[in-house]
């Protein structure tokens, strides 16, 4: 991952998914609304730290950053978990609009926290794994909407497993294992794949909490950052598989 760590492994998940099995849930006109502002906000936020990562290449300001920028390339590694903390701390204070400015700020840093992988990865191998990591999330976040299977168990197993890879990482900075680090993207590539799937079944149960307050375009950002980090992750570890290095 980018910024090495997805701070939602110490993140509250709510205990049921409020709306599952509902009938006529999936063909709710306001439901339906809100989803496509989630999914809306969560391509534009990928779209944009693409630009941002592969505008940093072209310029050659990601070589500088990374071949030489010292303590400068910590910060930028560190920076969006960061500021997923202070989101964490803050958001119940915050207003829509200054959540949505946080959403694009975050977006801008992770794009400079990637730009490191054009330098590493060919734009070939790059391409065949967002497409692959694309057509996976689309699939497992239908899968997510339209179920009536309850998957907060599923999702408190998850976020077990996303704990223990954490640890895993962390020990692997020192160990430097090779074999560790294929076993670790090949059970982020599983975390996030199910993740994907519990995430927006929680962004579904979460619209029925907020429907009708000064809440629902706040949550609709918010899901769209969880949805956004489940895709980060997912497209990083795959392409540790994917990936021809230059």
């Amino acid at each position: 991952m980018a910024n090495g760590f997805d701070p939602r492994a110490t993140a509250a998940r709510p205990a049921a998914a409020a709306g599952v099995g509902r009938e006529g849930v999936a063909f709710d006109a306001g439901l339906r609304s809100y989803m496509l502002s989630v999914y809306n906000y969560m391509a534009s936020g990928v779209l944009w730290t693409g630009i941002v990562a592969y505008g940093l290449f072209y310029t050659g300001t990601a070589q500088a950053l990374w071949s030489g920028g010292g303590i400068l390339r910590y910060v930028i590694i560190f920076a969006p978990l960061l500021m997923v903390f202070f989101l964490a701390a803050r958001v119940n204070k915050m207003s829509t609009g200054g959540v949505q400015a946080f959403y694009w700020v975050f977006a801008t840093l992770m794009g400079v926290s990637m730009s490191v992988i054009p330098l590493v990865y060919t734009g070939t191998s790059i391409a065949a794994t967002f497409f692959a990591t694309a057509a996976a999330f689309v699939s497992l976040s239908l899968w997510g909407y339209t179920t009536k299977k309850d998957l907060s168990a599923f999702g408190t197993f998850l976020i077990m497993g996303l704990v223990g890879l954490v640890v895993a990482m962390i020990a692997n900075v020192f160990i430097r294992s090779d074999t560790m680090s294929l076993v670790i993207s090949f059970i982020g590539v599983l975390l996030f794949a199910g993740l994907t799937a519990y995430d927006t079944q929680k962004i579904k149960s979460i619209y029925f909490q907020v429907q009708g307050s000064d809440m629902l375009g706040k949550s609709a950002i918010l899901g769209a950052l969880t949805l956004y980090l489940d895709f980060i992750n997912m497209f990083q570890f795959l392409l540790s598989f994917m990936g021809s290095r230059d």
